[in-house]
């Protein structure tokens, strides 16, 4: 299971080196979730602006992505959640060889579930199942209303990404209580000491 932060300000290492990518999914990432927390605390951080959170369009959204990560002057490390899970893996063909060294990815949105996904994200079905070219963790929650856990776990693995249990903690978001998620920025750190 996971460990507890010990440090409020831990910092993950060697952060000051790269650009690292918010990326959110359908709706953005309100004040209270992790991702807008975790800007706020790494220097080098920033969310992508997807354009139109509300209705979001495959197409605009890749652009949007490919633009950001091939307009970074350093090394980039992408943090996603949900849709912006699946939209890595749709914009990762479509990058500068090289240029993202890792990505984050947490609770995947299962776009090809109808019964779990909103539909304004149908459009972004099928998910990709090819290797990402990139150092890659998944994190999956036992009991996300967005994703079944082993349909996480399989993709995880078509992706060649190391897959991660963080319990039962709904889809990993201010709503299911993990707006400062502690325990996933000692995940990031540990994620970052392994890009070197």
């Amino acid at each position: 299971m996971w460990e507890q932060c010990p440090d409020r300000h831990y910092q993950p290492h060697e952060t000051s080196q790269v650009d690292i990518l918010i990326v959110p999914g359908l709706r953005n990432s309100g004040p209270d979730h992790w991702q807008t927390r975790w800007q706020q605390k790494l220097s080098t951080a920033k969310c992508v602006d997807m354009g139109n959170w509300e209705r979001p369009h495959l197409a605009d959204w890749r652009e949007r992505l490919v633009r950001a990560v091939n307009a970074a002057e350093r090394p980039v490390v992408l943090v996603a959640h949900s849709l912006g899970v699946v939209m890595v893996a749709h914009a990762a063909p479509e990058f500068e060889p090289g240029k993202v060294v890792g990505a984050y990815l947490v609770a995947m949105a299962d776009v090809e579930d109808t019964t779990r996904s909103s539909p304004e994200t149908h459009n972004f079905a099928p998910i990709p199942r090819e290797p990402l070219p990139f150092e890659t963790v998944m994190v999956a929650s036992r009991n996300d209303p967005h994703a079944a856990w082993t349909r996480s776990e399989t993709i995880a693995n078509q992706w060649g990404a190391k897959f991660e249990d963080a319990g039962e903690a709904g889809h990993i978001n201010a709503d299911s209580g993990q707006g400062p998620w502690p325990e996933g920025l000692l995940s990031f750190a540990r994620f970052m000491s392994r890009l070197g």
